[in-house]
């Protein structure tokens, strides 16, 4: 509060309604940091109010309507939110062509929840040629890198694709939400330390050579200069 001035504590005190004992919390930075920490804070706070229920309901919800474009400020340039070749809803194919659209523009992608938790994710995929080139343009991607890097799958699509999409389950956090725990780590078969290592196999471990002769593959260690 001390860098408002006695004006916008005023004007807060009038919008929010605040009264003695109230608790106001509220953050200023990007966007979606703002969103994460104080989607945190809500949820700590909501436990701390015993407002979560502590037995699972079992309660489904689907997210859509995702944006199919996010802006980065860092790059300066726009970037796909799920990943380059997720299908724009057909009402909005058009605002392609605008870049002032651009954030209006959603995507074919989906998520389902259960009590809170993100169990899965997925989308309906780009089947187009044009489409697809389009896409590569709005992101920023250039022709000869559009042919380098995704060539084969724009000359896939000139055969033709029919519709297509999917869905990926987290099987562990479906496991963790049946078994009551609360984190993945409890109910993982191999889970890693921070170190990205498997305690229980040892892994990853030095192999023999025998393996890598059987799968044709030489390592080689740079020279010191």
């Amino acid at each position: 509060m001390k860098f408002f001035s006695e004006a916008e504590k005023a004007a807060l005190k009038s919008k929010l309604k605040i009264e003695e004992g109230d608790l106001i919390l509220f953050g200023a930075d990007k966007w979606e940091i703002a969103c994460e920490v104080l989607g945190r804070i809500r949820l700590r706070v909501a436990e701390i109010q015993k407002l979560i229920p502590e037995k699972e309901i079992w309660d489904f919800l689907w997210v859509t309507d995702f944006p199919l474009l996010l802006w980065s400020a860092e790059e300066n340039k726009w970037n796909a939110m799920h990943h380059p070749f997720t299908r724009p809803k057909s009402d909005d194919v058009a605002l392609l062509d605008d870049k002032a659209k651009f954030p209006e523009i959603r995507a074919e992608a989906y998520d389902v929840v259960l009590d809170g938790v993100e169990i899965g994710g997925g989308s309906m995929r780009i089947h187009e040629p044009q489409l697809q080139e389009k896409m590569f343009e709005a992101l920023g991607v250039s022709a000869q890198d559009r042919q380098s890097m995704f060539g084969h799958l724009l000359r896939a699509l000139r055969l033709g694709a029919p519709p297509h999409g999917g869905i990926a389950l987290g099987l562990d956090r479906l496991v963790m939400l049946l078994c009551g725990a609360e984190s993945i780590r409890d109910v993982m078969a191999f889970p890693k330390n921070n170190r990205g290592m498997d305690l229980m196999t040892q892994s990853p471990a030095d192999v023999d050579p025998r393996q890598l002769r059987d799968l044709a593959i030489k390592l080689a260690s740079e020279k010191k200069s």
